[in-house]
């Protein structure tokens, strides 16, 4: 597994993440199959949300209960969640009040002293950036959180933010598989008229501003077609691809989920690519991606298979 450590923090992390959105109506047992699967496939860092599960820290608690960390265990796991979206509405809230309300359940939830990683999950077209400010300061004073950082956010957004956020923003979690791509795709085909490609969604190029400041790329949705549509692996919209994907995995003598994963960590931003499978066999397979040197020629053959235009 290829480790790295987080820019702007001490905390050293692997390029495949766990995420636990789906472990709600888990057993204790499944839940510990599956994280020890993680962990010995050299994964030891666990994505939460407070909006995960059946109710509000749902899978947060079923994560703690299931697992009973000891302090020494806890001590070598990083444990990252996330605050802003109110499942009621729906809506999003960057409020002072919720955010420190929202952290204050996942500690609870999590029966931990302190959160890794806060990340903000979706942008609050209403923030303020100086409550957010404050409710970082606060929470770093007091030993709650370690380090912040941001989820599906614009370069623009993120600078409003540091505008008053005293603390680095250290991560960015984004959708991103082979076939979901435009955070990669627009830049290839820029200045393309009348190309689909060539549109800008994210205010200007988030992959390189966040390689520009030292943000971690968080790639959620790895194997997703599109936006929860499904994946593209063995499915038959995606033949060629497929063809791609299954002669490299046969090459590299690995499970096609971690060619998959592969096209994502061979990025030079050094992106962390993270699971949202319950499949311990899944987890296992996506791990052999983590550090897959797939060549230059490799990389591109899968973006024009999942039918990207190389100008």
């Amino acid at each position: 597994m290829k480790t790295f450590t987080l820019p702007n923090t001490e905390i050293v992390a692997p390029n495949v993440v766990l995420g636990l959105m789906r472990i709600a109506d888990k057993s204790d047992d499944e839940v510990q199959e599956l994280v020890r699967t993680a962990r010995d496939a050299g994964i030891d860092f666990f994505d939460h949300a407070d909006v995960y599960g059946n109710e509000l820290h749902g899978c947060e608690r079923r994560f703690a209960e299931a697992m009973k960390l000891s302090p020494a265990e806890r001590d070598v796991v990083t444990i990252q969640t996330k605050a802003g979206i109110v499942g009621d509405g729906p809506y999003f809230d960057f409020s002072y009040d919720h955010i420190i309300e929202s952290v204050n359940g996942s500690l609870d939830a999590l029966q931990t002293d302190r959160i890794d990683i806060l990340l903000l999950h979706r942008p609050d077209a209403l923030v303020e950036p100086e409550e957010v400010a404050r409710a970082f300061d606060e929470l770093e004073a007091a030993g709650k959180v370690r380090a912040f950082g941001v989820s599906n956010h614009t370069p623009r957004q993120i600078d409003l933010l540091k505008r008053y956020v005293r603390q680095p923003i250290v991560a960015n979690q984004l959708q991103l598989s082979i076939t979901h791509a435009p955070i990669v795709t627009q830049g290839v085909a820029a200045n393309m008229l009348a190309e689909q490609q060539s549109v800008t969604l994210d205010a200007g190029g988030i992959v390189d501003y966040c390689r520009l400041n030292d943000i971690t790329i968080q790639a959620w949705s790895p194997f997703q077609a599109g936006f929860f549509t499904g994946v593209f692996l063995g499915s038959d919209e995606y033949p060629e691809l497929n063809v791609v994907i299954d002669r490299l995995a046969a090459q590299y003598d690995v499970p096609p989920i971690a060619i998959a994963t592969a096209w994502i960590t061979r990025h030079p931003a050094q992106m962390q690519v993270v699971l949202g499978t319950t499949s311990p066999e899944r987890v296992a397979g996506a791990a052999l991606g983590s550090d897959l040197p797939l060549t230059r020629a490799e990389w591109y053959e899968l973006f024009r298979a999942a039918g990207h235009i190389v100008p």
